[in-house]
């Protein structure tokens, strides 16, 4: 099962819903106005999680009047709302996790999402977690080896450490290979690669943040 989280950020941003829609193993989360901004597009998700403080009472009675289950929390509380709709989201145990909604408008709340999913993804293992927006695939990758499938869509590819140095990284399969090289902490030495065929990363330490990108 996929569950797709969309979260408030602004319209223009947010990606294709295209794949996802006709398909019965995807659950869709409206984290705050990120519901509404289903809503707008025809999607009727299966729950909204947050304050509903980013939303017009105009929006919020379209929200009532189509009948979505509501999860309502306290607008002074630890988490935001993005991060309540990732734990509702692993508490359906799907496969994959897809977030988008966040990388635009606050400069913040989109930092707060990279880390909120970076930990998420070294807790959950078994869970794949993604942030798309309309141009770029984001992902965290743990030590070990992992397939990078062939996607048009996103041509480029990019590499960098997130919080610590990246050990022994190497690639296969992309126009720059690598052997047992580092992706330092503040490195952009491997931005913008490019897949030949199927590639492949393997590292023995460290977070690598991996960015699929289009023009």
């Amino acid at each position: 099962m996929i569950a797709v989280i969309c979260s408030g950020g602004p319209s223009e941003e947010l990606c294709s819903f295209e794949p996802f829609i006709n398909r019965e193993d995807v659950i869709f989360i409206g984290a705050d106005r990120g519901a509404y901004r289903l809503l707008e597009r025809g999607i009727r998700p299966a729950v909204i999680v947050g304050d509903l403080d980013s939303v017009t009472q105009n929006e919020q009675q379209e929200l009532i009047e189509a009948d979505i289950p509501i999860e309502i929390y306290a607008a002074e509380k630890d988490e935001t709302d993005t991060d309540l709709a990732l734990i509702k989201a692993i508490s359906y145990a799907p496969e994959k996790i897809i977030l988008t909604g966040v990388t635009g408008g606050r400069l913040d709340h989109y930092e707060a999402v990279l880390r909120t999913v970076c930990g998420l993804q070294q807790k959950y293992s078994d869970i794949v977690f993604e942030i798309r927006n309309r141009y770029n695939q984001l992902c965290f990758l743990v030590p070990g080896t992992h397939t990078i499938h062939d996607n048009l869509d996103y041509p480029y590819l990019s590499f960098f450490a997130y919080g610590k140095a990246v050990q022994n990284v190497t690639l296969r399969g992309v126009k720059y290979e690598t052997t047992n090289e580092e992706i330092g902490l503040w490195s952009s030495r491997f931005t913008s690669n490019e897949i030949i065929e199927q590639a492949h990363i393997t590292f023995t330490s460290g977070i690598c943040l991996m960015i699929r990108s289009a023009d």
